[in-house]
């Protein structure tokens, strides 16, 4: 069982990495691109690699700046490699 005075360091990165990511599109992040996103982070934080899956595929599919901003995003990019690794 975990200790529930330990911090969560996946939880704490998810949230700084996405915090980040919402300053960098600004003006530019519409109300559907900031639902995704919310969405994407919340499948991140849960480890729901399925989740996490279908909602990149359809933002590539649907979203291709967003895709892009993604991608490019180095705490992002680095927490999908990581979900990669367990098995994405």
């Amino acid at each position: 069982m975990a200790d529930p005075r330990k911090p969560d360091d996946h939880s704490d990165a998810v949230h700084a990495a996405f915090d980040d990511l919402h300053q960098k599109l600004g003006d530019r992040a519409t109300s559907d691109s900031k639902i995704r996103v919310e969405a994407l982070r919340e499948a991140m934080l849960a480890q729901d690699s399925a989740s996490v899956k279908a909602h990149l595929a359809e933002m590539k599919a649907s979203h291709g700046w967003l895709w892009t901003e993604l991608t490019a995003h180095p705490r992002v990019a680095a927490l999908i490699d990581k979900l990669a690794l367990m098995g994405l």
